[in-house]
């Protein structure tokens, strides 16, 4: 009867609605090719609301198609449950157990150089509108029928893709907008740096004594107040709650899918977020390291190497909803990008000056690392994150390494005895001097 009414009803009745994940969609022989559309266009209003526009039909003809495998991850057996253990948490302090459990799905081939630049290609349309120059079809440019792209909007947005079959969506997610780092600023600006400096600086954007804080944990020196770290983190117009948000309606849209997240920058950081906590697939490029933030929501389980059937939720929003493993997180990112290196740093660096405290090295999941400083003879420059510079230059053929032959990209491999803000203390520090 749903399906009788408006759109935008569905959407709104979609937020509120739990679903039941407890009978995943059937996994599909390993390396199956989909065949993606255009559907949704999503951004949030700037009373953080989740909005969607439909593509219409003469632009979703454009088809990007994706090579896959099977991933194992891992899903809370009830939805319910989950969001249910996540708002006691948030809200009481209080811990709730939930059950886990592990389930191979279909996520995107990581192993294929086109694959990873068809996502790039995908992710990169988040950033623009299907009229403008820059928006890439599978094959080249197009400039075709706007659909509802709404430029004033504020905060996080993209594009929905799902597959011919229905069984399969990806949800791209836009990066920051800032001229100095992808060539066009953009209404997301103010909120993009919000909350890069939230979820990448070690402590609230404390760089210098010169520097305003977007938050009030900092305790003097090199101490950060934990408590007021994390929940500084979970505000509900930040893009980890809006994200949550989205996530759940992409569930009601499409309850029978598998759905990957895509992302490129702070996109691709938030995408590992909400990937984590539900056990998404996702493909994060030149992503920002969020392992200190998805540390300090949940510094029970950052360990990669537990997979209990059952967690306790506690304390805060992605504390302890994350999933026990992180295996089905790939970043690709390159040596001469500064920032998901982690050498965007200190106020005299280019992030610096900009205003954007990008102080974490560490990942979350695999990392498909390019050496392009080593290998191509690039130099290290902030203008080499753009994701066009990932399609044209880093994607555009396969990679070639001694040692790697029959490769078509990097082989992934976890961040290892990787540390984020050593010399920082985090703990309660109120009423101590």
């Amino acid at each position: 009867m749903l399906n009788l009414l408006p759109t935008t009803l569905r959407f709104l009745f979609g937020s509120l609605l739990w679903l039941d994940f407890s009978q995943p969609p059937a996994v599909l022989p390993a390396r199956t090719p989909l065949s993606f559309q255009l559907r949704h266009e999503h951004a949030i209003t700037n009373d953080s609301r989740v909005i969607f526009s439909n593509a219409v039909p003469s632009f979703a003809a454009d088809s990007y198609a994706v090579s896959t495998s099977n991933i194992q991850t891992h899903r809370p057996q009830s939805a319910k449950a989950f969001h249910s253990a996540r708002l006691r948490s948030i809200r009481h302090d209080q811990s709730e157990h939930v059950l886990w459990d592990t389930t191979d799905v279909l996520g995107p081939n990581v192993e294929e150089r086109e694959t990873l630049l068809t996502l790039a290609k995908m992710t990169s349309n988040a950033y623009t509108s299907p009229t403008a120059s820059d928006w890439y079809t599978s094959d080249g440019w197009n400039r075709s029928t706007p659909f509802g792209w709404e430029p004033d909007a504020d905060g996080i947005r993209g594009h929905v893709f799902v597959s011919d079959d229905n069984s399969t969506v990806a949800l791209t997610i836009k990066g920051t907008s800032a001229g100095w780092i992808t060539g066009g600023g953009g209404p997301t600006v103010r909120k993009d740096k919000l909350n890069d400096n939230l979820l990448f600086s070690c402590c609230c954007a404390r760089v210098g004594p010169t520097w305003s804080t977007v938050c009030d944990c900092h305790q003097g020196g090199y101490r950060c107040e934990q408590e007021c770290l994390e929940k500084s983190l979970i505000g509900e117009s930040l893009y980890y709650s809006v994200g949550v948000n989205l996530y759940n309606n992409i569930t009601y849209l499409y309850p029978n899918a598998d759905i990957w997240l895509i992302g490129h920058s702070l996109g691709g950081s938030l995408a590992s977020l909400i990937g984590v906590t539900f056990g998404a697939p996702v493909v994060a490029f030149e992503a920002p390291s969020e392992k200190l933030a998805c540390d300090t929501f949940a510094p029970a389980f950052s360990s990669e190497s537990m997979s209990p059937s059952s967690q306790s939720l506690s304390n805060t929003d992605l504390v302890d909803d994350m999933q026990p493993s992180t295996q089905h997180i790939t970043h690709i990112f390159h040596t001469a990008d500064p920032i998901p290196m982690g050498v965007c740093t200190g106020v005299t660096s280019s992030c610096g000056i900009a205003g954007y405290a990008m102080e974490t090295s560490c990942h979350l999941g695999k990392v498909i690392r390019y050496d392009t400083v080593t290998h191509f003879g690039w130099s290290v420059d902030i203008r080499t994150h753009s994701i066009v510079q990932i399609i044209d230059r880093l994607l555009s053929e396969d990679w070639t390494q001694e040692g790697q032959e029959g490769r078509t990209v990097p082989e992934a491999k976890a961040d290892e005895d990787c540390v984020d803000c050593f010399n920082w203390e985090f703990g309660s520090f109120k009423g101590k001097s």
